[in-house]
């Protein structure tokens, strides 16, 4: 309802006779009425007031009524305009509609209807300013959201997005009005796409976490939702997707999520993780250490990832196997030797202590090493020089050492064949890696990750591994642990012919292996049945039958049970 006493009209005629006849009608009716002669007075009053409505003459004294029409829309959009004209034509009248007029009036101006297109005019402001304040209020909800909001129209043409959709999308105000398909902004078009569809089959779509490529290059990782936007009536008069950047939730979620992989060490269990955060604890501290774990546990892997996780990562890792060596052959390899030192030392020769000068010397397996290579060690450690085999000057050395072994070196102190001293200088830190019986939950990945290796390096399709497989798997107690593992998978790829690895695949040793304590049952400690033990033995039944821990006759008597 229009309250007349709220509404302030402009009358712009130069008769003043008009002027005071309309104005007096106007405000009659409860209208607050300014009335003036020409442009410039028109102007003092709409810099100096805000109004609702205008009269305005088309033809005043040396002026035109079209030029005041144009700087009030020009300077409040929202006044309405109504023109007078006292010689009615088509072609003015629809300039003034073109140019932003509500309507115009023939002279002399009847009561009634300046009455009547005052209410219509004022309604239809009315009308105009809810919704300009709906459109305000929607403009400020969707720039105050942080995820980017974009509308198309029916026709699929850019409607609306907010500043979130400009910032991050690379959508100007140019682009309104334009078809979607023909829009460019520089990404990788999925979220374009995806709307269009929507907007096609009048159906939501939800894309969960994909990456887009952002205009500038930088990738991040997003979800979409789009919904059809549906009338009263049930029409579809558009489409709205909301964009949320997820990076940030994405990088918090894999800073708390347990680590399937460090470096090159695969597992997700909870002693691997123990693992996983020893090793960066230890990376940037330039002391010894020992890692202790059954062979094929990876202790090369946990000594490479101490070595470039740390501040020596640029530095040389330089591994040496302590076992494979008798005790001249070690002496020269770790500290070099010059020519003429020994039989056959024809020229001189660098030892791994120089070249891993900065960088880190692994000494695998060093429990094996001899009491007269212990001694020169333990100079080493402690005062970090050396002397080459034949010569007597030492060198200085920048090397940090970590050292493995699968023996407990303790027990070999109490038994005289290790150094004690030794021992306590390797031993300042201590990184116990766990077997793989203790870590069962890490067969699958690991499985996976040999599989995807060994496909690679055969060229073979190999996707999955049967259940039987598996669990046989879990249950298997692993004495060679990742390394029997591996080698388990690597046979297994090189004779499969199918695309799943079957009992039948895997290697007869570790078959073999695999049998549980006696029993006169034909199911074991690891419940296989008699098929499976059969097929995993190709149909031998000696094989099986050790495998199930029973006699060969048992074997016999319950396939002639069966009717095989």
């Amino acid at each position: 309802m229009i309250q007349p006493e709220n509404c302030r009209i402009l009358l712009v005629d130069d008769e003043e006779g008009i002027r005071f006849t309309l104005g007096c009608l106007l405000k009659n009716e409860g209208y607050q009425v300014d009335a003036v002669a020409g442009r410039v007075d028109a102007i003092v009053c709409l810099e100096a007031a805000h109004y609702d409505l205008a009269f305005v003459d088309i033809m005043l004294a040396g002026e035109s009524g079209i030029e005041v029409l144009q700087y009030i829309k020009a300077i409040s959009p929202a006044t309405q305009v109504v023109m007078f004209t006292a010689r009615p034509e088509v072609k003015t009248a629809a300039e003034a509609v073109r140019l932003g007029a509500f309507d115009y009036i023939t002279k002399p101006v009847q009561t009634k209807t300046l009455m009547s297109v005052s209410r219509l005019a004022l309604i239809e402001k009315k009308m105009d300013d809810e919704q300009e304040r709906h459109r305000a209020n929607l403009d400020a909800i969707f720039d105050s959201v942080s995820d980017a909001i974009i509308m198309i129209d029916k026709e699929g043409r850019l409607a609306h997005f907010n500043a979130t959709a400009g910032k991050v999308c690379g959508y100007t105000g140019a682009m309104i009005g334009r078809e979607m398909a023909e829009i460019s902004p520089g990404c990788c078009g999925i979220c374009c796409t995806a709307l269009l569809e929507t907007l096609r089959t009048n159906a939501p779509k939800d894309l969960r976490r994909f990456e887009c490529r952002m205009p500038g290059g930088n990738v991040s990782i997003v979800s979409f939702k789009s919904t059809p936007v549906t009338e009263a009536n049930g029409t579809v008069s558009g489409a709205v997707a909301v964009i949320r950047d997820e990076t940030p939730m994405v990088e918090l979620e894999h800073s708390l999520k347990r680590r399937s992989r460090f470096h090159d060490i695969i597992g997700i269990s909870d002693p691997m993780q123990r693992i996983y955060s020893l090793i960066e604890a230890l990376a940037d501290v330039q002391t010894t250490v020992l890692i202790n774990g059954e062979s094929g546990t990876g202790k090369e892997l946990v000594a490479a990832a101490l070595h470039y996780a740390g501040v020596r990562a640029k530095g040389p890792f330089v591994k040496v196997n302590s076992s494979a060596l008798s005790e001249s052959l070690l002496e020269s390899e770790l500290f070099g030797h010059v020519r003429g030192a020994f039989t056959g030392a024809i020229a001189d020769k660098v030892g791994r202590f120089q070249k891993a000068h900065r960088g880190t010397l692994f000494l695998d397996e060093i429990g094996d090493i001899s009491p007269a290579v212990q001694i020169r060690l333990l100079r080493v450690l402690q005062e970090s020089e050396f002397e080459r085999v034949g010569e007597s000057t030492p060198t200085k050395v920048d090397v940090r050492i970590i050292a493995a072994t699968n023996q407990n070196l303790a027990e070999m102190v109490s038994r005289g064949t290790f150094r004690q001293d030794l021992y306590y200088r390797l031993n300042v830190i201590r990184i116990e890696l766990p077997s793989l019986r203790e870590r069962s939950e890490d067969i699958g990945l690991l499985a996976n990750h040999f599989i995807t290796k060994f496909n690679l390096k055969f060229g073979k399709n190999i996707l999955e591994i049967s259940d039987d497989v598996m669990k046989l798997f879990r249950t298997y107690s692993w004495p060679g642990n990742v390394r029997e593992l591996m080698h388990a998978i690597e046979h297994a790829v090189i004779l499969g012919k199918s695309d799943i690895i079957s009992l039948q695949n895997l290697p007869c040793d570790l078959i073999d292996s695999m049998q549980g304590a006696k029993s006169s049952s034909t199911k074991p400690a690891n419940n296989l049945s008699l098929d499976e033990a059969l097929a995993m033995c190709d149909g031998n039944k000696a094989r099986a039958a050790r495998l199930l821990g029973v006699s060969r006759p048992t074997i016999y008597r319950h396939l002639k049970e069966s009717g095989e």
